[in-house]
């Protein structure tokens, strides 16, 4: 199995080991040990909760920056349709677009352009009736990745095409080598980006090999220099070659109405997210044909890298809408095998206990053991998210005792003779009776 990569950092001067985090997070990934916060790599999807929920802005994700512009002769930016709805009064997007090559791109695309095509391409392998519905959208990489660590019965089910971002790189790129004749290592490709999860994305791309993405910036990094520039344009160039179905993909569900199918379901947050999974993975979703997650709540505009409140900017990009033709992109001028993926989606197996049956089950037997000695609040005082995951630390190795937890703390130092009163104590006592 190869290492997973993720884009959230910690920033351990700023920690104050509150435990904010290791209650958030979707896939039980970050504990509390001596006062600081530890992400586990391997159980990371960059989701963005622990970033933001933290009071001490301790958590960031790591985006390129803008200098890496320089190493290229031409670039070419890549902007979400997500970065439409943080600008308010927008009526014409071709303002954003132009204000993207004053602040020093030498050409953009749309992700908008390469959405229609996706969602063209999905719409012919529904009508084909090869793949088990209901299809899981692979749009948002968190939630793919969510699925490949906790869910492994749902990976067939995934949607084996790239996601826009990846699709929109390539044909960026191939634009701008027949426009300017430099060779592709000449021409940079930058994605803006709501959300972390997309740089980890380009690192270890999901479904292509290999992206065709060089740098991933942050819509709150570009964000005030492109302001500063829209303020300033008087005529902006008409470059935009999307309509509503892919500026549409910016919101939840905005993916799923472009099948023009009745038997969908979007959901967003993550954990409405993964309720709809584990309904999903127990058989209680029938009769759909296509499921849209999203892990941040809004879809794309809730982005932790975003500006604006996502629920502003769903409501600026449903206004936009209205100014927009239906869809300006097919998959006509595409094969569509040049969209699938080139590796099957595999379940990591980070949960696993140990690859070996009869170990796990051992291992299994000792986290029950430990289990039942613990209160069963999931108070997080321990450093871990829950009473079942401090058990698992101490049987798997992960740095954890089980005097932890302070009630069992408590008890030792009760036969020792010791007494022991925390404020800490004090509140958990009351919140358990």
């Amino acid at each position: 199995m190869r290492k997973f990569l993720h884009s959230v950092t910690l920033d351990e001067e700023k920690c104050k080991g509150c435990t904010n985090c290791i209650k958030r997070c979707p896939t039980q990934a970050i504990r509390v040990r001596d006062g600081k916060a530890r992400i586990i790599s391997e159980r990371c999807i960059d989701c963005g909760e622990c970033i933001r929920v933290c009071p001490h802005h301790a958590k960031r994700a790591v985006t390129d920056g803008l200098d890496m512009m320089e190493r290229f002769q031409y670039t070419v930016a890549l902007p979400a349709p997500t970065l439409y709805g943080q600008f308010n009064n927008l009526a014409d997007i071709d303002f954003v677009l132009t204000g993207l090559l004053d602040i020093g791109f030498d050409d953009v695309f749309e992700v908008s352009r390469a959405a229609e095509i996706v969602s063209d391409a999905s719409r012919h392998l529904i009508r084909e009736g090869k793949l088990s519905t209901p299809i899981i959208s692979s749009a948002c990489p968190a939630m793919v990745r969510l699925i490949r660590v906790k869910f492994p019965g749902l990976c067939d089910k995934v949607l084996p095409l790239v996601a826009p971002m990846h699709l929109a790189a390539g044909m960026a790129r191939a634009e701008a080598k027949e426009k300017t004749g430099l060779e592709s290592d000449d021409i940079g490709v930058f994605f803006i980006t709501p959300c972390p999860a997309k740089m980890t994305d380009v690192i270890q791309p999901i479904g292509p090999l290999r992206s065709h993405v060089d740098g991933v910036f942050s819509i709150a990094e570009i964000y005030p220099r492109l302001l500063e520039k829209m303020n300033k344009i008087t005529s902006a160039r008409p470059l935009a070659k999307s309509g509503i179905i892919g500026v549409s993909w910016a919101n939840s569900g905005g993916e799923a109405s472009a099948l023009i199918r009745e038997k969908y379901l979007a959901a967003d947050g993550i954990e409405n997210v993964i309720e709809v999974l584990e309904e999903l993975e127990d058989d209680r979703l029938g009769g759909l044909d296509f499921i849209e997650l999203n892990a941040c709540h809004g879809g794309c505009v809730g982005g932790v890298l975003t500006v604006e409140n996502p629920y502003v900017a769903k409501a600026r990009i449903q206004q936009l809408r209205k100014y927009l033709p239906v869809s300006l992109n097919r998959l006509e001028s595409i094969p569509i095998s040049s969209l699938k993926w080139k590796e099957a989606l595999e379940y990591t197996g980070v949960m696993r206990l140990s690859d070996d049956v009869q170990t796990a089950m051992q291992m299994m037997s000792e986290i029950t053991q430990l289990e039942e000695r613990l209160p069963s609040l999931d108070c997080g005082s321990c450093g871990a998210p829950s009473c079942r995951a401090l058990a698992e630390d101490i049987v798997t190795g992960h740095h954890a005792r089980l005097n932890d937890c302070i009630f069992i703390l408590r008890q030792e130092a009760s036969v020792a003779g010791i007494e022991i009163s925390t404020h800490l104590e004090t509140n958990l006592e009351e919140e358990s009776k």
